[in-house]
């Protein structure tokens, strides 16, 4: 029965499995010895360790067979050719004589990894020399054979987390007793067909269990062979577990290639095939731990042992599924975007064919020429030709390589330019006269140059590019002028600050090589506005740095010069562009900061500042105007009188500009709106009680009325029925005197509601009419204590105190010199200077020291006061720095009134430099100067001869009022101060 069944049932399902499935080679199993193809795979094969092991499956190896041994040493042989001396005779054919069964002391081998089970193969590598040698030994002694016992993982070790380096090497050092107790009893008792160098080929035959050591090293033991326990071959049971092995085994191959070689192999050598077969087949190809191997291997119940290789197939079965869904889920993934990439591909193929879309260069070539289309003839040859060469550059590179980027950028900034388009200038010179006035009050010098600019393009045809330099104090609206320009010109305005520019790169470019290259401000401007005619407004270019980069300064000359910005050349687009229509607009605080070459290129136009009276215009309809708008205010919630705005002038903002006037205006109107917004707030709530109470007092005189009507309508029933009148008069009596009560109450109810309704709406509309008013008197509640004084410190001046005028970067100021003695004697005339004076003003006392001994030599030749006094002159104000040639005939006046004890006439102030001889030298600012002694109601002003045409070209209300003297000699002024 159980031939047949190996033979014909088991044999046909293994057919029936196996080859519905064509075996996929894992270890080079494609002959029909897999004997031959074992051991030429070993040959090849890496040798990692002392005791590494495979496990191939073996034809046959039943026990005691003569012929299984003699057909196992037969096939061994031919892939031992070539071998040494020894091996050969090693390889030959065992004797019949020797059975395994006789074997009951053999040499114990450890496997590091997984038992061996009876019918397959397995190699391992053997470094131990006495282990070979023992080996080779019991080979020659023709008892070819060994106990392989698997080995059991160190204590306090996960069996599951696997370290193979650590395994080889603890099998390597373990020897004797140390290896015997690391050791599994139960093992197999294994063929030795092939020894060659390290490497020795077994094959299962038998189970064998340790029971004494017979010698230490080599590490030899007595074993007990040990055979299956009976069972029944008919058994239902069995037979139904050995058929659920083969179903899941099966089932496995399906999803599984890799035990496909293993079943083949077993099928062409399957020979007598009984259950316990099958058992040690299903635990030997699983992938099973070794702990769950060797229980199988030690299990000699047949049942239990199908039982248990059941479970490790069906486990295998699980892993087989997981394996397939992940490989599915990866497949899917690969395949889906190669999908997508090969559709995508088809798609631009497809749309190219039909003309449809382009690829990415011709695409962009596309726009780029679609750019240069409508001003294609104004473009310039050179450019042209520039721009065709890159075009042709960018269809030939790959839009991969970091030159196709570098390509496109620059492309992109020579189509982006607006070559040879111009706005449309308005020549209209009235119309920016208009405009110029409505954006600033006074500035006429500045207004005037701008129309003779408009006027010169008018005549002309065609505007010019010129470089106005417009230098004045902060505040004075030097970059807002810039914008008027723009808007009274009808020209695109771009606006960039140079103030601590210090990199030439950002003016002329950088190189296209460098990483992150772009071209300089003024291409950057061009793309910008889309002109050619800009107005480029260049801020603080008095303030331009100088560092490691270069000189800006000198960068700025080829953008500024008239007779060279025709063919600028930025760095980036190294093409020639035309800057010649643009106008440059600079702003500068101080001029003399500009170097000389740049300044040579501009026209200056200064502005001086504003006087008080042109102050108090600007903040009146300007400043407040913009402010009130800013801040959400309405005119008529607010006044500001003309004395309050004099006041803040006068007290608060003395400077030449009028950026701190706007702030302090600023100031005031956020006080106010806070004010105006506390008072809502109290109010907000009363109106929300009104409205509560209009509606309740409308909803209860709509029920007084509908009531009065049916009472009206009942009375009018009752009055048309005579008969029924007796019986319903007590009834309309009663209704009646309840209604009026009711009707009495609900109207004084509405009338007080009504009365505190009116009283409300008044205390509104009363809040509502008035409106905040400052006034110099409770301006200080707005802007806090006034930060100037009079500038006066004396109504008449004392002996040695002369006022002068000074001019500053924010406007002019007057200010006071004073001589002191301080001590008197033979000889010791000398002076001493103070109040922070520059060399400039140091030396200018010096000389007036020694001019006024020569005046006072002269007017009275026997006053020795300067021979024999120590004076000690001072300029007050000593924390500010003072200097500048233009106080030496003050400090000759101041001088000479301590030296003849006489004060200067009231209200003079006067400047100008003298010099040894007495001649008095022209001087800077007069506008300021003059501005400062209106401001200090000075009436009287000596001023050199040589600046008389600079204070005639002064607004006659900066003159009004002052009587000025004009002197080229110090003799005049001294007739006019004494």
């Amino acid at each position: 029965m159980l031939k047949a069944l190996t033979s014909s049932c088991l044999q046909n399902r293994f057919h029936a499995v196996t080859t519905a499935f064509t075996p996929q080679v894992r270890r080079g199993t494609d002959s029909n010895t897999p004997l031959l193809r074992v051991l030429g795979s070993l040959r090849s094969s890496n040798r990692r360790g002392p005791y590494l092991s495979r496990r191939f499956f073996c034809s046959d190896s039943t026990d005691g067979s003569e012929s299984n041994s003699e057909a196992a040493a037969s096939e061994a042989k031919p892939a031992e050719k070539g071998g040494d001396a020894d091996s050969k005779a090693s390889a030959a054919i065992v004797p019949t004589v020797f059975k395994p069964e006789d074997c009951l002391t053999v040499l114990a081998l450890p496997l590091p990894h997984r038992p061996l089970f009876p019918g397959f193969y397995m190699h391992i590598y053997v470094k131990d020399p006495k282990v070979l040698a023992a080996l080779l030994e019991s080979r020659k002694r023709q008892a070819p054979y060994a106990g392989a016992f698997l080995m059991k993982d160190e204590q306090g070790t996960d069996p599951n987390v696997v370290s193979a380096s650590d395994t080889e090497k603890n099998i390597y050092e373990l020897k004797g007793k140390d290896m015997l107790n690391r050791l599994h009893e139960v093992g197999t008792l294994a063929q030795i067909t092939s020894i060659k160098d390290d490497q020795v080929i077994l094959i299962g035959h038998r189970r064998i269990r340790m029971t004494e050591v017979v010698s230490e090293e080599p590490l030899t033991v007595k074993v007990d062979h040990l055979k299956e326990q009976p069972y029944n071959k008919d058994d239902d049971v069995i037979k139904a577990t050995s058929f659920e092995v083969l179903s899941t085994l099966r089932d496995v191959l399906k999803t599984s290639s890799l035990w496909k070689d293993h079943v083949q192999t077993y099928i062409q050598h399957i020979g007598d095939f009984n259950y316990a077969r099958l058992a040690d087949f299903g635990a030997a190809i699983s992938g099973a731990n070794k702990l769950q191997c060797q229980q199988v291997l030690e299990e000699l119940d047949v049942h239990k042992r199908l039982q248990l290789t059941l479970e490790l197939v069906k486990k295998e079965m699980e892993i087989s599924k997981i394996q397939e869904s992940i490989a599915r889920a990866i497949e899917e993934k690969i395949s889906g975007e190669q999908r997508r990439y090969l559709l995508n591909e088809q798609l631009k193929a497809i749309k190219k064919e039909l003309g449809l879309e382009t690829d990415d260069k011709t695409a962009l070539s596309a726009k780029f020429r679609e750019r240069l289309e409508p001003n294609k003839e104004k473009i310039p040859v050179h450019v042209m030709q520039v721009i065709e060469e890159e075009l042709t550059k960018l269809q030939l590179l790959e839009a991969s390589s970091s030159e196709f980027n570098v390509t496109r950028n620059y492309l992109d900034w020579l189509t982006a330019l607006p070559w040879g388009s111009y706005s449309d200038e308005n020549f209209d010179v009235l119309r920016a006269e208009q405009i110029l006035d409505e954006d600033h009050y006074g500035l006429t010098d500045v207004k005037e140059r701008i129309l003779e600019f408009i006027a010169v393009g008018k005549l002309r045809g065609t505007s010019q590019g010129k470089i106005i330099c417009l230098s004045g104090p902060p505040g004075v609206g030097k970059t807002s002028i810039g914008r008027s320009i723009a808007r009274a010109l009808n020209r695109k305005f771009y606006r960039f600050s140079v103030g601590g520019l210090s990199d030439v790169a950002e003016i002329k470019g950088h190189r296209r090589t460098y990483i992150g290259a772009m071209p300089g401000k003024m291409v950057q401007c061009l793309k910008s506005v889309g002109t050619a005619n800009p107005l480029v407004l260049i801020d603080e270019i008095d303030k331009l740095g100088r560092g490691h980069a270069g000189d800006p300064a000198s960068a700025m000359l080829e953008l500024l010069d008239p007779e060279q910005n025709a063919n600028f050349l930025d760095h980036y687009l190294d093409v020639p562009i035309d800057l010649s229509k643009v106008l440059f607009v600079c702003t500068a605080n101080v001029v003399e900061m500009i170097p000389n070459p740049l300044l040579d290129r501009m026209e200056v136009i200064s502005i001086a500042g504003y006087i008080t009276d042109e102050k108090v215009h600007i903040a009146r309809d300007y400043l407040e105007k913009a402010t009130r708008e800013t801040c959400g205010i309405k005119p008529e919630q607010v006044e500001v009188t003309d004395s309050a705005l004099l006041a803040l002038i006068e007290n608060y903002c003395r400077e030449a500009g009028v950026r701190n006037l706007q702030k302090q205006i600023e100031k005031i109107y956020r006080k106010i709106a806070l004010k105006l917004v506390r008072e809502d707030g109290e109010i907000e709530p009363q109106n929300a009680e009104v409205d509560e109470v209009k509606a309740e007092s409308i909803h209860l005189s709509d029920e007084i009325k509908s009531k009065e009507e049916i009472q009206a309508g009942a009375e009018s029933a009752n009055g048309s029925n005579d008969d029924e009148a007796s019986e319903n008069n007590a009834e309309a009596e009663a209704q009646g005197a309840e209604n009026q009560t009711q009707k009495s109450a609900n109207e004084d109810t509405c009338l007080q509601d009504t009365q505190e309704t009116e009283k409300a709406t008044e205390s509104e509309a009363s809040k509502t009419v008035n409106k905040v008013v400052v006034d110099s008197p409770n301006l200080a509640d707005y802007v806090g204590k006034p930060v100037f004084h009079a500038e006066r410190i004396y109504d008449q001046t004392p002996v040695g105190v002369v006022m002068g005028l000074a001019w500053t970067s924010m406007g002019g100021s007057t200010l006071y010199i004073e001589t002191s003695l301080v001590e008197q004697g033979e000889g010791k005339g000398a002076l001493n200077v103070t109040g922070q004076l520059g060399d400039v003003m140091k030396e200018s006392a010096q000389i007036a020291h020694t001019v006024a001994r020569t005046i006072l030599l002269e007017k009275e030749p026997d006053n020795q006061f300067f021979a024999n006094s120590k004076l000690h002159l001072h300029v007050p104000a000593g924390a500010t720095p003072k200097d500048g040639p233009s106080a030496g005939c003050t400090m000759i006046t101041s001088l000479l009134s301590l030296a003849m004890k006489k004060p200067v006439k009231k209200d003079l102030a006067m400047t100008g430099e003298v010099t040894l001889t007495g001649k008095i030298l022209p001087i800077g600012g007069v506008k300021e100067k003059a501005i400062a002694a209106r401001r200090s109601d000075v009436k009287t002003i000596i001023f050199p001869s040589a600046n008389r045409r600079d204070f005639d070209e002064l607004a006659p209300n900066v003159k009004e009022g002052l009587d000025v003297h004009f002197v080229d000699d110090y003799k005049q002024i001294f007739d006019l101060a004494f």
